[in-house]
């Protein structure tokens, strides 16, 4: 089973990813927490934990990882601090201990943040980490979701490199989808959007190369 290292694995999405990894026969999910308090939650699920602060020196927490899911987000608050240089750090941390993919929770616009009428701030730090990665030489997909929602998940969204079209989709759509492109060599070194839609996640994933 191959270790994934899930930052932001206390969040809404996070412990979503963590259980979808937690019951699969692949993966074996490791939970980066801030604070020692939020290990218990993970402890009772019998999820392995390690402490990092993305502020902070992180290199310590990909050792005996495989992959990396980058699900965190200071909520608004420190978009430059956790969502661009802390992501950065990850990427410089996962470099050198030769990861095998790195996948990116990103956001619908943050390929054109200064087109954004709203949360312009967290769109360009969402962009920068973007293409930190891109140029990192890394294995990586970049997920744009729309508009997160707490609704029970379908297990179908609609996908694109681009979508034309603004949309939303539940938390329990992304986590899924973020745990299919961590698979083997499905969907490496690209970028694409997704809202709610009629296609299996499975099979939308599998059209993008």
């Amino acid at each position: 089973m191959e270790n994934v290292l899930i930052a932001g694995a206390n969040g809404t999405t996070g412990k979503k990813i963590t259980a979808l990894l937690k019951a699969s026969y692949e993966f074996n999910p490791v939970a980066m927490v801030r604070k020692e308090s939020q290990m218990e939650h993970f402890k009772k699920e019998q999820i392995e934990t390690v402490l990092g602060d993305l502020e902070e020196d992180v290199s310590h927490t990909v050792k005996n990882i495989d992959k990396v899911v980058f699900a965190a987000g200071s909520g608004g608050e420190k978009v430059v601090k956790v969502d661009q240089n802390g992501a950065k750090k990850l990427i410089d941390a996962s470099k050198n201990v030769g990861l095998k993919k790195f996948v990116m929770l990103s956001s619908m616009g943050a390929d054109e943040p200064e087109n954004a009428a709203d949360l312009k701030e967290y769109l360009e730090a969402k962009h920068n980490a973007d293409e930190y990665l891109k140029a990192s030489n890394l294995d990586y997909v970049i997920v744009r979701p729309g508009t997160l929602t707490n609704d029970n998940g379908t297990g179908k969204i609609k996908l694109d490199k681009k979508l034309n079209n603004s949309g939303s989709i539940s938390r329990d759509d992304v986590a899924q989808t973020l745990v299919d492109v961590l698979r083997g060599g499905k969907a490496n070194k690209t970028t694409f959007e997704i809202v709610s839609g009629d296609t299996p996640i499975s099979e939308a994933t599998n059209t993008i190369v």
